[in-house]
């Protein structure tokens, strides 16, 4: 996913902006602090916050590894069935407790009793990673490895996917996929899919992380953005909340107060903004976490 820089009079005003623009919450996104407010005089700031942001990669961990650490995990379970059944019986016999082979974790270093009893180790230890996830997020496009992953083979990947899952609904529908760079957009046409959309298209939405999340571990990571529309409902649902804007902004800009619209989507909220920086005399800003998270429209 590309980077895309905002600006705003705060630096936290900023990175709302650019959640709105890339149409994620807080925790999918990874931000860089090109810029912040100088401070001037009598209390006042100058200049703007600069902030650039992009969509968080997934980590997702090798199938290898994962076949790996399995059949390892089944070689240590027999092993200790083998050795552990006729010396554990003993000891518990002799001392009427269960041996301690039977009862300590497999990683040692990551036992409950280790983060009690040295509870300073194990916050230096959580600190480490926190710092080492905050490195990660800030390193450049040219720092990270490119991904040998294609747009065209994540967007033939989704296509694969919702064509089984119109299946199996029993539902009579074709995919066509869309590629514009690292932008893929699968629309789905057929009759009967008002259940792929769901109230407020949220089934629609859960479908489309399924798909996003389906790619991934059959691909691995990759940078594109995904977007998924069932029989248009995306492009009418786009075209109601264009309108609507339009209105609100009228509202505002006739009665001089702002106003606050009602809970949305990430993507939603974005459709919201897009229209109303269209519109004159008015600006918005996102107030509030997910889910509760709206747009704010406010006269200028």
């Amino acid at each position: 996913m590309e980077w895309v820089e905002t600006t705003a009079k705060t630096v936290e005003a900023a990175k709302d902006a650019a959640l709105d623009r890339l149409g994620v919450a807080a925790d999918e996104a990874e931000f860089e602090v090109l810029e912040e407010p100088r401070p001037g005089l009598f209390g006042r700031t100058r200049g703007e916050a600069r902030v650039r942001a992009r969509v968080q990669p997934a980590q997702v961990r090798p199938k290898q590894e994962r076949r790996r650490r399995s059949s390892k995990d089944k070689d240590r379970a027999a092993s200790k069935g083998r050795n552990g059944s006729g010396s554990s019986t003993r000891a518990a016999a002799a001392t009427d407790v269960a041996p301690v082979e039977d009862s300590e974790p497999v990683e040692v270093q990551d036992a409950p009793t280790t983060e009690r009893s040295n509870g300073r180790d194990t916050s230096t230890r959580r600190q480490d990673r926190s710092s080492n996830k905050s490195q990660e997020k800030t390193m450049s496009n040219d720092e990270r490895e490119p991904s040998p992953v294609t747009p065209q083979e994540v967007g033939d990947a989704a296509v694969a996917f919702m064509d089984g899952l119109t299946a199996a609904f029993g539902a009579t529908a074709t995919s066509e996929l869309h590629v514009d760079g690292t932008e893929l957009d699968v629309h789905v046409s057929g009759e009967g899919l008002g259940l792929l959309v769901g109230p407020g298209g949220r089934t629609l939405n859960a479908i489309q992380d399924l798909a996003r999340v389906s790619a991934q571990r059959r691909l691995g990571d990759h940078d594109t953005r995904l977007r998924i529309d069932v029989a248009g409902y995306r492009a009418r649902r786009n075209e109601a909340l264009t309108r609507f804007a339009a209105d609100v902004a009228a509202s505002v800009r006739e009665s001089g107060s702002a106003r606050a619209l009602e809970p949305m989507s990430s993507s939603d909220r974005k459709v919201i903004h897009d229209a109303l920086n269209e519109e004159e005399g008015v600006s918005s800003r996102s107030e509030g976490d997910d889910p509760n998270r709206r747009n704010v429209v406010v006269p200028d």
